[in-house]
C-alpha cells in the first residue's frame, strides 16, 4: 500500500465521528463496549452507517442487481463507516475487505464491526481507491456507492477498479451524477463548494466504465424514486440513530442535494458493469 496519500482536503473528517456515535448509543441504551461481542444487532445501525442517499434500500438493492453470494470476495471501495461491508458479511455471508481514506472512519468500522460481531468477516484498510493494494484480479465484486463525486482522475478509479477483478467479477455503482442544470447548489454531503466536487454526466460517466473495459449489464436512473422517497422521509421524526449523529449540518445539506436532484442539477444512476 502507498503511504502517500492525495494531497486534498479531506471532506469527511471530524474528528469526532467515532465520540459522536457512541454518544447515540448510549443515549438509545446500547452497550459500546467493544469486549462485549454481539453487543449491537447489525440492524439497528440501519439509517447510521450507510452513508449514501437511500440509505439501506439502495444497499440492498444494488447488492441483489449484482448477484452477490456468500462465496464472492468483495471489495467495498470508499466504505465510510463499513455499513455496506458489516450488510454484506452478516446478510449474505461473504468476506469483505474495505478500503477508505478517512482514518477516523476506518477506526469507527473497526469498532463498529467488533461490536456487531462481524469482526472476523471484514477487514479494513485505510488507503487510496486509485491505488489499491491488492494483487490483479483478487476480487469478484467491487461495491463503489458514493465516492467518484469526490475523484477528479475517474479513469484512473475504474482502472483500478478492473484491475483488482476476475474476469467475469462485477463493479456494482450506486452514484451521483450531473443534471443538465448547472450549476449544482452547495453545501451538499460530499462537498462544501464546486471544488470539492467532481461530477460528469451519466453519459460521460457510462463512457468512462465502458472505455475502462467494463460491458454494462444494468443501468438504471433511480432520481425519480429517489425523491419521492427521501421526501416522504425526511416528512417524518428524526431517527435517534441516524447520519445526522456524525456528519455536520446533515439535514441542511440533505436538503440542497434534494433541491439540487429536483431540479435536475444532479442524477443519481445505479449500475452494475461486468469485466468479461
Amino acid at each position: 500500500m502507498t503511504t502517500d496519500m492525495p494531497s486534498v482536503p479531506d471532506p469527511y473528517a471530524t474528528g469526532t465521528t467515532r465520540e459522536r456515535i457512541e454518544r447515540a448509543l448510549r443515549d438509545t441504551g446500547h452497550s459500546v463496549d467493544a469486549a462485549d461481542r454481539d453487543a449491537l444487532s447489525p440492524s439497528e445501525l440501519e439509517l447510521l452507517e450507510d452513508f449514501h442517499i437511500l440509505g439501506r434500500l439502495a444497499t440492498d438493492s444494488l447488492v441483489e442487481l449484482a448477484a452477490v453470494t456468500g462465496a464472492d470476495r468483495v471489495l467495498d471501495a470508499g466504505s465510510g463507516v463499513g455499513g455496506t461491508a458489516r450488510y454484506l458479511a452478516g446478510h449474505i455471508g461473504c468476506h469483505v475487505d474495505t478500503v477508505d481514506l478517512t482514518p477516523e472512519y476506518c477506526d469507527t468500522a473497526r469498532w463498529l464491526n467488533t461490536l456487531t460481531g462481524l469482526s472476523k468477516n471484514i477487514d479494513v484498510h485505510e488507503g487510496d481507491v486509485l491505488e489499491l493494494a491488492f494483487p490483479d484480479g483478487s476480487f469478484d465484486v467491487v461495491v463503489s456507492q458514493h465516492v467518484q463525486m469526490n475523484i477528479a482522475d475517474k479513469a484512473r478509479l475504474y482502472a483500478e477498479a478492473w484491475r483488482v477483478l476476475a474476469p467475469g467479477g462485477r463493479l456494482a455503482v450506486w452514484d451521483v451524477t450531473a443534471g443538465p442544470v448547472q450549476p449544482l447548489r452547495y453545501p451538499v454531503m460530499w462537498a462544501q463548494s464546486a471544488e470539492g466536487s467532481h461530477l460528469v454526466t451519466p453519459e460521460q460517466f457510462r463512457e468512462l466504465l465502458e472505455t475502462a473495459g467494463f460491458r454494462v449489464g444494468a443501468w438504471n436512473d433511480l432520481t425519480a424514486v429517489s425523491i419521492e422517497f427521501m421526501r416522504a422521509f425526511t416528512a417524518g421524526p428524526t431517527p435517534p440513530l441516524g447520519l445526522q449523529v456524525f456528519v455536520p449540518d446533515f439535514e441542511a445539506k440533505l436538503e440542497i442535494y434534494l433541491d439540487n436532484l429536483e431540479q435536475n442539477r444532479a442524477r443519481l444512476i445505479q449500475a452494475v458493469l461486468v469485466k468479461p
